[in-house]
């Protein structure tokens, strides 16, 4: 018997152990993409030019004067 009596026994829980690492690992990437997105999504809009406004080469030349 040995190592096979010991591998149909335990299948299910192995199965289960492993489904809820791929989940905890999924979640944590999810969280760690939209912490990421949230921050990458800010400065561009601090920094970008109204659409009513006529771009110049000022504008182009020297982005710190608003």
């Amino acid at each position: 018997m040995g190592i096979h009596y010991d591998y149909k026994s335990t299948r299910g829980a192995k199965a289960m152990e492993k489904q809820a690492k791929r989940e905890k690992k999924l979640a944590e990437r999810r969280a760690k993409k939209q912490a990421k997105d949230g921050l990458t999504n800010e400065p561009k809009q601090k920094n970008s030019i109204p659409i009513d406004t006529v771009i110049t080469l000022d504008h182009l030349t020297n982005p710190d004067k608003k």
